[in-house]
């Protein structure tokens, strides 16, 4: 596959944008890595410094032991909880402003495309939200620093209203996806006419089936990405390059043609 040179691909894709009236951004980790958040399966990433077994939602209902594990790492700052928004997430959150973006899906849990500036209702947080704490009994929702607060006081974080098992709001191995969540992103990609996937090489599983609905449909693809995915033979238009600053351009190219 001949790929175009960068400036005529951003042209190719801001047209697109131009064009589309359903468009739908699909954003993974090579999002948030660009804001300092380490990914999980990459050289240096996560699972080279922690056991992904520690990440199964078995193992943290049954042992006491791992959940102090993972307390002990978010009250750290693990996955950089202090992170922010990066251009690509602004692009992202100008294209709705711009009136030309459907919706987010996003693999990613970091809460950054809202921070953005994306509304909430248009963001399907396909893993769930590091930053809330669920309750695993009552079904509660806390916001993650207030129970940081309680932990860093001494305090082992148990659900106030019951006492049962607090766990941050995000999908663990072994855990299905929120099932709300999923059939809004399917629907949204089914009914798109644009798809872009940014920072996603499309190997997690059912995540990945988005853009391969949104094809099926006859949507137009778009893939942003260091590196390669199963789909960009069937790529419309494809950048290998850093997702914040072939957003950046893009969406310049596309406020550009639309105040002319």
């Amino acid at each position: 596959m001949k790929l175009p040179d960068l400036s005529s691909a951003i042209e190719q894709v801001a047209d697109l944008i131009i064009q589309s009236k359903r468009t739908v951004v699909f954003t993974g980790a090579g999002v948030s890595t660009e804001s300092g958040i380490p990914d999980f399966r990459g050289p240096d990433g996560l699972w080279t410094k922690i056991d992904p077994e520690e990440f199964t939602i078995q193992r943290f209902l049954s042992n006491a032991e791992s959940r102090q594990k993972h307390w002990k790492m978010f009250a750290e700052g693990g996955l950089a909880r202090n992170a922010e928004p990066n251009a690509a997430h602004y692009a992202i959150a100008e294209m709705e402003k711009l009136g030309k973006l459907d919706c987010v899906i996003t693999q990613n849990v970091d809460n950054l495309h809202q921070r953005a500036g994306n509304s909430p209702e248009k963001v399907f947080e396909l893993h769930g939200n590091m930053q809330r704490v669920r309750c695993m009994s009552c079904r509660k929702l806390l916001f993650m620093e207030d129970v940081l607060e309680r932990l860093r006081s001494g305090e082992v974080p148990e659900c106030d209203s019951c006492q049962g098992i607090l766990k941050p709001d995000a999908v663990f191995f072994g855990e299905s996806l929120p099932r709300k969540t999923l059939e809004a992103a399917i629907h949204h990609s089914r009914n798109s006419d644009l798809f872009i996937v940014i920072g996603s090489t499309l190997v997690v599983y059912p995540a990945a089936n988005m853009p391969a609905y949104a094809l099926d449909s006859g949507a137009s693809l778009v893939i942003i990405n260091i590196g390669s995915t199963p789909l960009d033979l069937r790529a419309k238009v494809r950048i290998n390059a850093k997702a914040g600053e072939t957003m950046s351009k893009v969406l310049e190219r596309v406020k550009s043609d639309l105040t002319h």
